[in-house]
């Protein structure tokens, strides 16, 4: 009979028994790093940049932080942001859109020769104004893709000719002011009490809570790797912080301002068009590689012309509001740096040049800068000089980060 005893191998040793799979938060963790490493940055440079011009400019100003300066910043960038947002789409096919300042003046004039002159309902004329800038995008993108005409020649054209649309539309007049009581006037210049922000919050947090639970069971369901929830989680979770702060900041002024609401709402609404349908899946497909994209079976050029066609259709609506903001129309409205801020807003927030890469939110983050900046400088009574100078300085750092994360991805193969 042979007795067998455990020897020091057949004993478990301290530190070296499985460890088994890595908790979801800590896989996230290293996924976050590696990107990192690769070059890809996503909104963090943009969010930190926001938080450092803050900081300076409370530092300098009290008054940078105060509800009322908060409240006057978002009306500030509201109707621009819109604009910003429809620029989204043709940078991410990776094509260029001049126009949109234009198409915003234009189509901002015609609604208010309609409204104000021709006596039509407020509602109509609206109405009427986007679809005109979605013909015009469309227009746009028919002549890009059949005729082959450059994007940037092409809305070079039509920055001239719809600035010359806009002066036959206004005529003689020159200015046409709109009532203060009107339906137009509302949407920039309505607040909405602070219970709004408390339930939108709790709408989003319950929506995307919700969402990823059910992706994730579903995934689950099909067999199928399910992505760690904490990555969909934490996003969520701020976003929610955020918007109760900025809710309970409002309500020591006058406010939610309505405009805001709607830009918001829009990136809200563009996030989920790029991220959960099949039409965004093929946008960033064709900006990544047109050539693989329509050997994939998509159709490129529809693609485009859909692209340019919601582009002029947010252009119009950002002119819309623009023109409620200021109770009127005249030969400078889409003029003067609107159609630059916008582009800036959209690269700086992290929508690549390059075409490929892109989100809704970067063109409120954009935003947020770029009217951070303009608003700091205000309140220190700086000229536009100035103001210019610090906005082509981060728009350039911006460009930058862009190039140097487009390598870190080559040189990863990502």
């Amino acid at each position: 009979m042979t007795v067998t005893t455990n020897t020091a191998t057949d004993r478990p040793q301290r530190g070296l028994l499985p460890s088994g799979p890595p908790s979801e938060g800590a896989s996230w963790a290293r996924e976050r790093v590696r990107r990192l490493r690769t070059g890809d940055f996503g909104p963090l440079p943009v969010i930190l940049g926001l938080v450092v011009i803050s900081l300076v400019f409370q530092i300098a100003n009290s008054r940078f932080l105060s509800p009322q300066n908060l409240s006057n910043l978002s009306l500030q960038i509201a109707s621009t942001g819109v604009i910003a947002l429809g620029i989204v789409f043709v940078l991410i096919i990776g094509e260029i859109d001049l126009s949109a300042g234009s198409v915003s003046g234009i189509t901002s004039a015609s609604m208010v020769v309609l409204s104000v002159n021709s006596g039509w309902p407020p509602v109509l004329a609206i109405v009427l104004a986007i679809v005109f800038g979605a013909g015009i995008g469309l227009f746009h993108g028919f002549i890009f893709t059949k005729l082959g005409v450059p994007s940037f020649v092409l809305t070079l054209g039509g920055l001239l000719a719809w600035q010359g649309g806009q002066l036959l539309v206004l005529g003689n007049h020159g200015t046409i002011n709109i009532p203060y009581d009107g339906a137009i006037a509302s949407l920039a210049n309505t607040t909405l009490p602070a219970w709004t922000g408390y339930v939108i919050a709790v709408l989003y947090a319950v929506a995307s809570f919700g969402r990823a639970f059910l992706t994730a069971r579903r995934r689950r369901e099909r067999g199928l790797a399910v992505r760690p929830l904490v990555g969909t989680l934490v996003p969520a979770s701020v976003i929610t912080l955020v918007i109760l702060a900025a809710t309970t900041v409002f309500a020591q002024w006058q406010g939610i301002p309505l405009s805001l609401i709607i830009f918001v709402g829009l990136v809200v609404i563009v996030d989920i068009l790029l991220r959960g349908t099949t039409f965004g899946r093929k946008l960033f497909a064709v900006g990544g590689n047109a050539e693989a994209a329509r050997r994939a079976g998509i159709q490129v050029g529809t693609v485009k012309v859909i692209a340019f066609t919601i582009a002029s259709s947010l252009a119009a609506f950002g002119g819309v509001l623009a023109a409620s903001r200021l109770f009127a129309v005249n030969q400078a409205s889409g003029g003067s740096d609107i159609l630059l801020n916008a582009i800036a807003a959209a690269v700086i927030g992290g929508t690549s040049l390059f075409g490929g890469r892109g989100t809704a939110y970067s063109a409120l983050l954009g935003m947020l800068v770029i009217g951070a900046v303009s608003n700091g400088m205000d309140l220190l009574n700086q000229t536009s000089a100035v103001k210019y100078v610090i906005t082509g300085a981060v728009l350039v750092v911006a460009v930058v980060i862009d190039s140097l994360a487009r390598r870190g991805r080559a040189a990863s193969g990502r």
